[in-house]
């Protein structure tokens, strides 16, 4: 109807031989047909009573950028050809080819020699430019480039830094992400959003979870739903559940919970901490908003608890209300057949993933699989699935069917699948160990002192195992005889004080039966 008005406003005015843009591209803008606004400008000469000024070229950019639209980059040299590009301009174009194709990546580097030819970067001082070229560059991964860049700002502000720690945290350059952070001079929301973020996604969930305390208990800055989303990976990861509460409170109170990535993150991090129950109170929650990845989280919640049969039924619910399936359902299901020992099952869900589903499956699905069958103790058949897989098994699947070997005591494919993974993870010698295990309760002892002796020769070390507690909110971690705790010397106390009442409570036990 807007463009229809639009049109015909067009059509009127060239009747009367007038050539009044502004009122005209403004109506045609309102109505969202952005070729048709383009070819509007572009049949307005220069050399016109009324040319296109350098704001109405503006306007379009801003539009043509906001949809990511092809015409950006004709419009743009259109714009540069009649002198007409201001440092909005260049901010409009770095901004969408932050996240466009190839093509217009090569020509904003071309449009960022334009600028300094021009004088509009040195001169203007606009942070929001100098922000957008920082952002362009980081986020096409030309680090270097925008390092370069930032360094050479006469000034810069919050968002600059902003863009440039933002880009280091998600290409995964902690270290000068960190540097960064502390070198701000003001750090604002969006500076520790993106250092909880790059943590989390490094799989730094300690350093994550410290530094969401300190930016809102230590700062006081409140996090927003970013912030929310990011830090609940990271609690579920320590399964510091106490943490996810207070911050589920906090986001319900901040209605938070309105944006479906909070609400999905919560129901991870309470399948993750074994908080079933919290996890459906939150999936029920979201209501009619489900998407697939609430059904995921909280089918695979199910299957990983061995809640098999609510898994199922949910899986029947998922396909009544019309959702899709992906290859995380159908690993999720596979897993609840898995756990119910519902081999036919597992095995018409793996092979309609193709047929029905029009899924290709992944090396995860014939991990599970493998489990599922050598579970029932069908190991010669898990071994024809390995073999005839599409792709490479890798140690994930050869240590799936090494468990299977090691429950129902089967030497000949476990020495196979033993053979396998030292070849695909040579160091890790916990598999040689499963091998002696096996052949030790098979009655092999000649088979154990083989194992043995090569895993001194490979100088055998068992990993210092840690436990992660938390307290108050607080994550602390204790190895075995740790006393890196500031507070070693009050645990070791108390535990000698436990021990110590356990042999009197024994002692006392022992007199009694005497």
């Amino acid at each position: 109807m807007v463009m229809e008005e639009a049109k015909r406003l067009h059509a009127r005015l060239l009747r009367r031989g007038e050539r009044r843009l502004q009122p005209l591209l403004l109506r045609v803008l309102a109505a969202g047909d952005l070729r048709y606004a383009a070819l509007l400008l572009e049949s307005f000469p220069s050399s016109s009573s009324s040319p296109p000024s350098a704001p109405l070229h503006n306007r379009l950019l801003h539009a043509l950028a906001s949809a990511r639209h092809p015409l950006l980059l004709p419009v743009f040299s259109r714009a540069h050809r009649l002198r007409l590009l201001a440092p909005l301009s260049f901010t409009l174009l770095f901004s969408a080819s932050a996240s466009a194709s190839s093509s217009s990546t090569r020509f904003a580097v071309c449009a960022h020699a334009l600028l300094i030819k021009s004088g509009h970067f040195a001169s203007a001082g606009d942070p929001f430019l100098a922000s957008a070229l920082v952002s362009f560059y980081a986020k096409n991964r030309l680090l270097a480039e925008a390092r370069r860049v930032f360094d050479e700002l006469p000034r810069r502000d919050a968002a600059v830094y902003n863009a440039l720690l933002s880009a280091y945290a998600r290409g995964g350059l902690i270290d000068a992400a960190e540097k960064l952070f502390e070198e701000m001079p003001d750090k604002n929301l969006v500076s520790w959003t993106a250092m909880v973020s790059g943590y989390a996604q490094n799989g730094m969930h300690e350093k994550a979870v410290q530094t969401f305390l300190e930016m809102w208990e230590k700062e006081g800055v409140r996090p927003n739903e970013l912030t929310v989303s990011s830090v609940l990976p990271a609690c579920a990861a320590v399964g510091a559940m106490e943490l996810g509460r207070k911050v589920e409170r906090y986001a319900r109170g901040k209605g938070l919970l309105k944006n479906l990535y909070v609400a999905n993150a919560l129901v991870e991090m309470y399948a993750k901490c074994g908080s079933i129950r919290g996890a459906w109170k939150v999936f029920q929650g979201i209501g009619q908003r489900r998407d697939l990845c609430s059904w995921n989280s909280m089918i695979m919640a199910f299957a990983v608890h061995g809640l098999w049969r609510e898994a199922l039924v949910l899986f029947h619910k998922l396909r009544m209300a019309g959702v899709k399936p992906d290859g995380i359902t159908l690993l999720g299901v596979i897993l609840a057949c898995t756990h119910g020992g519902l081999v036919d099952e597992g095995k018409l869900l793996f092979n309609s993933m193709r047929e029905e589903f029009g899924l290709k499956p992944r090396i995860e699905h014939y991990g599970c699989m493998v489990d599922l069958l050598g579970r029932a103790g069908l190991l010669k058949e898990a071994e024809g699935l390995i073999v005839n897989m599409p792709v490479e098994p890798d140690a994930v699947i050869w240590g799936a069917l090494l468990g299977a070997c090691s429950f129902h005591g089967n030497i000949e494919l476990a020495e196979i699948a033993v053979d396998k993974l030292m070849h695909l993870e040579p160091q890790n010698t916990a598999n040689l160990v499963i091998l002696s295990n096996i052949y030790a309760s098979c009655g092999k002892w000649d088979g154990v002192a083989q194992v043995w002796k090569l895993l001194r020769e490979k100088d055998h070390k068992k990993s210092a195992g840690y436990s992660f507690i938390e307290l108050d909110g607080r994550m602390h971690k204790f190895l075995v005889e740790d006393k890196s705790h500031p507070r070693f010397e009050e645990v070791y106390e108390t535990l000698d004080s436990i021990t110590l009442i356990m042999k009197l409570i024994n002692l006392e036990n022992s007199e009694e039966e005497g």
